[in-house]
């Protein structure tokens, strides 16, 4: 399993030492970022040589749909006073109906009134938003809906039972965006 705070070190590091050795690709990913998204392919290049490892942290954290990544980091441990989950669940998913909310307790409501042993839903959050989907959608981004991590979150994203749950989960998602792009 892994540690999805581990696993955007590792992505960081590797983007740097290609950044570094100005391989075009690396170079372009830089682009996520504020300073960079209107530089030209030799402006780029010229500034690989003053790229951070922090720099590079951001970048993957913001390919991810995290603003930086700090708060990817509070996100994965389950900071319960951040309130922005970032479009990391949804950046995936298409050609999905779900059920879109403001606010948690409705979003809450709907979960406990259609959920049942039979017809799991899945209460998720995008941003400072949460929907309710189904198994479909949750087998679409590469999650096992029978995983045990899911019951012991409660089937709810957003305030699980057990935030270390949550984060095998983010794990495991990674992991299979991962080998989705592989």
């Amino acid at each position: 399993m892994l540690d999805p705070v581990r696993e955007l070190k590792v992505r960081a590091q590797i983007l740097h030492h290609a950044v570094k050795a100005s391989e075009s690709a690396a170079l372009e990913r830089l682009r996520v970022l504020v300073g960079f998204r209107k530089a030209d392919a030799e402006a780029l290049r010229s500034a690989a040589t003053g790229i951070q490892r922090k720099h590079c942290l951001a970048a993957v954290s913001r390919e991810l749909g995290f603003a930086s990544f700090e708060h990817a980091r509070r996100v994965f441990e389950g900071d319960a006073s951040e309130a922005d989950f970032g479009t990391l669940l949804y950046g995936t998913a298409r050609g999905h109906l779900n059920h879109w909310f403001a606010t948690y307790d409705q979003a809450h409501a709907l979960h406990a009134q259609t959920s049942s042993a039979t017809g799991r839903r899945y209460l998720l959050a995008y941003k400072r938003h949460f929907f309710v989907v189904d198994r479909l959608f949750i087998e679409s981004v590469g999650l096992d809906p029978d995983d045990a991590d899911w019951k012991e979150i409660g089937w709810d994203w957003a305030r699980p039972k057990s935030r270390e749950a949550r984060r095998r989960l983010y794990g495991k998602f990674m992991d299979a965006q991962r080998s989705t792009a592989a």
